[in-house]
């Protein structure tokens, strides 16, 4: 039997938001890759392998699917959210560019998931409704003098920016360093909207104007959004709704 390579998202947190293509995949599996938090919320069974692994090798790990998958396996590379955003399928491809030709002709397949930004965005309401990036704080793979730029870019073109990866132990400067670029660059009261764990048991959604806005709010299981200067809040009981016009002015 062939083997082939399904890199799959399991969304946010909440097994209902897992797409019925992942779930379809899961169930043909032979071997599920990935890391150790996101292999565990996998159910073990009969017939698979779960292969968890630390933080910080992504390569081997897309490596070892593709020598599984080349001796037959059928093999889910699993990452949170979308594997295509800040996770594992770049990784996968990145191994194969750089892999031995046999390796392109693996069957690989990506199989879309509902990103940690965009259930943020859905339980606040809709603060990337216009023009949006994604930037991750994370140093692990470029210099902190890179991210601080791109910040201050993506201020100056007045997009609404979400944060990944905002805070840790050892990053516990990058998302105030971030703020305080911000606040150079925009000196405005924009809504940040700090969305904890969202989707699940321990989800928690905080929105303050930029001039307050801290890094001790956040840790890593935290989605930082950014509004754009058009973007509003809706005063109502309890959390505000939050949202960018679709119109530019």
């Amino acid at each position: 039997m062939s083997g082939w390579i399904a890199i799959a998202g399991l969304g946010p947190g909440d097994a209902a938001l897992v797409t019925p293509e992942v779930t379809l995949a899961l169930a043909e599996a032979t071997d599920v890759i990935g890391y150790i938090p996101y292999v565990a919320r996998v159910a073990p069974r009969a017939g698979l392998a779960l292969h968890p692994s630390d933080n910080r090798v992504e390569l081997d790990r897309a490596r070892h699917a593709i020598d599984l998958a080349l001796a037959g396996h059928r093999v889910v590379v699993v990452s949170s959210g979308d594997p295509g955003v800040f996770a594992m399928a770049a990784a996968v491809f990145e191994a194969i560019d750089h892999g031995p030709p046999a390796w392109r002709s693996v069957d690989v397949r990506v199989l879309p998931g509902i990103t940690a930004m965009l259930a943020a965005a859905a339980r606040a309401g809709a603060p990337l409704g216009h023009d949006f990036c994604a930037i991750n704080l994370s140093d692990n793979l470029k210099p902190q003098a890179l991210i601080e730029r791109r910040v201050a870019l993506a201020a100056q073109a007045d997009f609404a920016i979400a944060f990944y990866n905002p805070r840790s132990r050892a990053r516990p400067d990058g998302l105030g360093r971030a703020f305080a670029v911000l606040r150079d660059v925009c000196a405005d009261d924009r809504p940040v909207l700090f969305a904890r764990a969202v989707t699940t048991p321990e989800e928690a959604l905080r929105i303050v104007p930029l001039p307050d806005a801290r890094a001790e709010m956040a840790d890593m299981r935290t989605v930082v959004i950014v509004g754009s200067s058009t973007t509003r809040t809706i005063a109502r009981r309890g959390t505000p709704f939050l949202y960018t016009p679709r119109s530019a002015s």
